[in-house]
């Protein structure tokens, strides 16, 4: 299973690389002297519902100017975009998932992107987004970010036929998962092979780590302990490897994707699945059966009981430096950023309930606020902690390893430890010397 998994990784990367491989040629669309700017990006980095390539369109049928996307699947794009951006071949625009301590590492906002910061459209951003596109006082980039938290969506019809409830604790997930398998509906979505969907519970419940050992995040900050140390966070990591032993990830959950998860939750094939806010819109309009039939609840990983929140947890548009039409850069970016387009982006994405923009308006229900008032609250680890974010991927391979059965929470915690000390390195952190 190991050598299967680690041939169909490097096969997906090598086609990554064909997809890319004229990604910053420039051209002139079909040679008639009309612009193309080419937009890389991860599946993710942009709703699925393909609004953004519809309004690209739009915008080409008013200024001539042709969008040209480049979709990468989502484990092979972060490592993707930095061999781009260190050859000068990166795409004119480009995604790149951003929070305040990885962007500068991740996109080197200096040397690859345009800078932003005196376009009117900056000052309309939220300014809990603003950090996380921003760098040595200048901003580099745009997002529709939503204030992202990651809940727990379980079919209601499904948990009322078996009885059971939502679990407040490890104990009480894993009983009714147990009772939901017993009915061949497989109890909890997984997707590994998108790569960075697997590593959210270790991450997301880090308010968590924060609340049970106070100090955590500024420890691990100051290089004062271990992520090895951090003996919560090996529990989360052993309970996901009992639930793949169990079988509560379902058969050969190792090809699941994020793509696939929406469908296999709206046709009941599995009980639950971890998503964002909004996510009963896209979900009911695929398959309207499944109408008023979500609940969420934060994830039980660790008996936390906190919401996760990262308030910069999406990806943001760079426009690259090195394009040979930043000018068109900036007046698609000026464009997308009207009042207008903006409301079009929010209403046609998939379904998220804000967006960083403050000037429109939030669509949050009264299940939502009242969710959040009744929870604590606190920024979820790879916000707040260095060197975690820029490791998500490689994280990920090392879950899917475990799940395999080539590697154990032990060494998954070890060689987190050892690439943040590389990435400290050479970033030369005075708290690594």
């Amino acid at each position: 299973m190991r050598k299967r998994f680690l041939f169909s990784m490097t096969s997906m990367l090598l086609l990554s690389v064909l997809l890319l491989a004229g990604c910053n040629s420039n051209k002139n669309a079909e040679g008639t002297g009309k612009v193309t700017l080419t937009f890389g990006t991860s599946q993710s980095g942009i709703p699925r519902t393909g609004i953004m390539q519809t309004m690209a369109k739009e915008y080409e049928q008013e200024t001539g100017v042709k969008i040209d996307f480049q979709v990468v699947p989502d484990a092979q794009w972060r490592d993707l975009i930095k061999v781009k951006l260190a050859s000068g071949e990166a795409p004119d625009i480009f995604n790149v998932d951003v929070d305040p301590l990885s962007m500068p590492a991740n996109v080197r906002p200096e040397e690859n992107a345009i800078d932003l910061t005196n376009e009117e459209f900056t000052g309309r951003m939220s300014e809990e987004i603003l950090p996380t596109v921003s760098h040595n006082d200048k901003v580099y980039g745009v997002s529709f970010a939503p204030t992202k938290i990651w809940y727990v969506y379980y079919n209601k019809r499904i948990f009322a036929d078996l009885g059971i409830e939502p679990p407040t604790t490890y104990a009480e997930f894993k009983a009714i998962s147990q009772k939901i398998k017993d009915k061949d509906i497989i109890p909890f979505y997984q997707a590994p092979a998108s790569g960075w969907y697997q590593v959210l519970p270790l991450f997301e419940t880090g308010p968590n780590y924060e609340q049970k050992a106070a100090g955590t995040y500024e420890k691990l900050n100051n290089n004062e302990m271990k992520i090895a140390d951090l003996t919560h966070l090996k529990t989360v990591i052993e309970q996901l490897k009992e639930f793949a032993d169990l079988g509560y990830f379902g058969k050969d959950f190792l090809s699941n994707t994020v793509e696939a998860g929406i469908e296999a939750f709206g046709q009941e094939k599995a009980a639950m699945l971890l998503r964002v806010p909004g996510t009963e819109k896209e979900v009911s309009e695929a398959y309207p059966a499944m109408k008023d039939t979500m609940g969420f609840f934060v994830m039980p990983w660790g008996d936390n009981q906190t919401i996760g929140v990262n308030p910069g947890g999406s990806a943001a548009m760079f426009g690259n430096k090195n394009s040979k039409h930043p000018e068109e850069v900036l007046k698609f970016f000026r464009w997308i950023t009207e009042h207008d387009h903006l409301q079009q982006v929010f209403d046609g994405g998939e379904g998220n309930l804000t967006i960083c923009w403050p000037e429109i308006e939030p669509k949050l229900t009264q299940d939502y606020i009242d969710y959040e008032k009744n929870h604590e609250k606190g920024t979820v680890m790879q916000a707040a902690v260095k060197y975690i974010d820029p490791q998500w991927m490689d994280i990920g391979k090392d879950l899917s390893g475990m799940f395999a059965g080539a590697m154990t929470p032990d060494q998954i915690l070890q060689n987190i430890d050892k690439r943040r000390a590389e990435q400290a390195k050479v970033l030369k952190d005075e708290k690594w010397q």
